[in-house]
């Protein structure tokens, strides 16, 4: 109990300090900052929710003693809720039936554990980026005029003290960055935790510690439901005002997911190739790169959903069955 316990301050601890780390406005604090839910993820899936939930706290205590209630929520929302509850989710089974045996003689085959589907984490991961990017814009503002007037100034800040001569140009590219900054600052968040969950999930996989076999991302896709959801969060988004910032903000999470389970797709449809490698180390490439061709992967995530490219595919490269005598 007293290791359990002394890892769950460590976590803690070392969750804290990367949070934090931003005060010092370095630029590898953002990167620190980012990987804030790491070691919270690690004890979580390690060690359990309860380590992660009790390093969760105590960080939270110590960030609000330090630096003041803010800090304090700030940590508990958007560090300490995700790495507790994803971690949760990541060691989340239920026992399935025993399967029959051949024959009568064979003992009977102890039933088996279906894990928590890898596309259902992934919606969870979306509406944490969601939740922590509204949370974020609420505390410029109640109502959208001045959450978009709070932005606009501190990007012109920003802007005229790298060019003091910025012009009416530097007006216009302003409100551009304006009008899309919470998405991007949704699509960040989706991203960062991804990443979060999959090297936490690596680490305690590489340790030992993991005690789930590690699931086959290829397969991961998200509940039917999602993509009506997708539809009614585009549709709300001409609405105007507080509504129509919060439906942008679900519909980039959403869309984040699908693009996701677009690179699942990619992997199995390219399974026949024997440049397998190099195709999908391009992609990655220039998606990285160039951001913008990630639409792509929205787009083939979507089609996979709407048209199941991905079962036909694999339904395709099943043999024949043999002949009945």
């Amino acid at each position: 109990m007293m290791a359990f316990g002394l890892i769950a301050l460590i976590a803690g601890a070392a969750s804290a300090l990367m949070f934090a780390s931003i005060v010092s406005g370095a630029l590898i604090s953002l990167v620190l900052f980012y990987l804030a839910p790491l070691p919270l993820m690690v004890a979580a899936i390690g060690w359990g929710p309860l380590c992660a939930s009790l390093g969760g706290i105590a960080a939270a205590i110590g960030l609000g003693a330090l630096f003041g209630l803010p800090y304090c929520i700030a940590f508990a929302v958007t560090v300490a809720l995700p790495a507790w509850w994803l971690g949760h989710l990541v060691l989340l089974s239920r026992q399935v039936g025993p399967v029959t045996p051949d024959a009568a003689t064979e003992p009977p085959a102890e039933p088996g554990l279906e894990w928590y589907p890898v596309g259902r984490i992934l919606l969870w991961i979306a509406g944490f980026a969601a939740l922590t990017t509204i949370a974020a814009l609420l505390t410029l503002g109640t109502d959208a005029d001045t959450i978009i007037g709070t932005l606009r100034r501190g990007l012109m800040r920003i802007l005229r003290a790298t060019d003091p001569q910025a012009s009416g140009e530097g007006d216009q590219f302003v409100d551009a960055l304006v009008r899309i900054a919470p998405a991007a600052a949704t699509i960040v968040a989706m991203m960062t935790l991804t990443l979060n969950l999959w090297l936490s999930a690596k680490v305690t996989a590489t340790s030992g510690r993991l005690r789930r076999p590690w699931p086959d991302l290829m397969t991961a896709e998200l509940p039917p439901m999602t993509l009506v959801a997708l539809c009614i969060a585009l549709a709300f988004c001409f609405t105007g005002g507080l509504l129509a910032i919060v439906a942008q903000i679900t519909t980039a999470a959403l869309m984040m997911g699908y693009a996701l389970t677009g690179f699942a797709v990619l992997h199995t449809l390219t399974l026949a190739l024997k440049s397998r490698t190099f195709w999908l180390g391009s992609t990655y490439a220039v998606v990285v790169v160039f951001g913008w061709p990630v639409i792509a992967m929205v787009i083939l995530g979507l089609a996979d959903a709407v048209f199941g490219f991905r079962e036909r595919f694999l339904r395709s490269r099943q043999p024949p069955p043999l002949p009945t005598p």
